[in-house]
């Protein structure tokens, strides 16, 4: 990816061996499995930003352009892509009930898998990374992953089978974040967990439960951010990974906020903290 997923820049911690090879296998294991999918299976993406994005990361393998011919006078396509013109209806039957197409859909392959080793060796302080527990909603994913890249973080990590797919709602709530903003999927999050603590990373986790709100969690400059699911909040055993429990200190007036939100308010206060 051009700018998460750039070239390594500086080595903050070795995982063992034994963590490194299980991830790698882990990993390849998911790899092969997608790649038996059948191609009626790959993501379609529509609405003018996050296709934009899709087109314009040299990882994303577009297949195929469906596009009204107003819309297409807004890109420069590879010719290389087969093109399909199509009105506005016709566009409509592409994607999901009223999804607002823009008058473009694309389908393309999913990205490779990153390894949670490698997203760890370009950590620098003041970019905060985040971990989500359990969030299966595409659209609070998706709008966690554009307020990740407004705020330069690391990336974000995620339990592989308890986490949306790419698909065309995560894209349009992204916002073509989804192109730039690294995303770990991991097999064990508390292990994963471990490792981050092991790249020099404060673990800090987000509920209305705790004592300490996030200002006063704040510790080295290197901050994760925990995100349990709405309603469940984190499980027990994430917050047991954790370094900290922190709250952000809404009013009386609402019992919580919605998660998406909790995490663009808490990436503030991080980025804050280190200026």
């Amino acid at each position: 990816m051009a700018k998460g997923r750039a070239a390594v820049n500086a080595a903050v911690a070795v995982p063992s061996l034994a963590t490194g090879a299980h991830a790698r296998h882990a990993a390849a294991m998911r790899r092969k499995a997608r790649q038996s999918v059948k191609a009626e299976n790959r993501p379609r993406f529509w609405g003018r930003h996050a296709v934009a994005a899709a087109l314009e990361n040299p990882e994303r393998s577009v297949k195929r352009i469906w596009v009204t011919r107003e819309a297409a006078a807004q890109f420069d396509f590879d010719p290389s892509i087969p093109i399909t013109f199509a009105d506005a209806a016709g566009l409509g039957r592409l994607v999901p009930g009223d999804a607002p197409h823009q008058g473009i859909v694309i389908e393309a392959d999913r990205l490779e898998e990153i390894w949670l080793g490698d997203l760890l060796d370009q950590a620098e302080d003041g970019r905060p990374l985040l971990v989500l527990d359990q969030l299966t909603d595409p659209h609070n994913v998706g709008a966690i992953l554009r307020s990740a890249a407004a705020f330069d973080a690391l990336g974000i990590v995620t339990q592989d089978r308890h986490a949306p797919p790419e698909s065309g709602a995560l894209a349009k709530a992204a916002s073509g974040a989804l192109e730039t903003v690294p995303w770990v999927r991991v097999v064990n999050l508390s292990r994963a967990l471990e490792e981050i603590a092991q790249a020099g990373f404060w673990r800090v986790g987000l509920t209305g439960e705790a004592e300490m709100t996030l200002a006063d969690a704040m510790g080295p400059p290197r901050i994760a951010l925990v995100l349990g699911a709405e309603g469940e909040g984190m499980r027990q055993n994430t917050r047991a990974h954790c370094d900290a429990l922190a709250r952000l200190p809404i009013s009386e007036r609402i019992e919580s906020l919605n998660v998406s939100n909790a995490a663009a308010i808490a990436l503030y206060a991080a980025t804050v903290a280190r200026t």
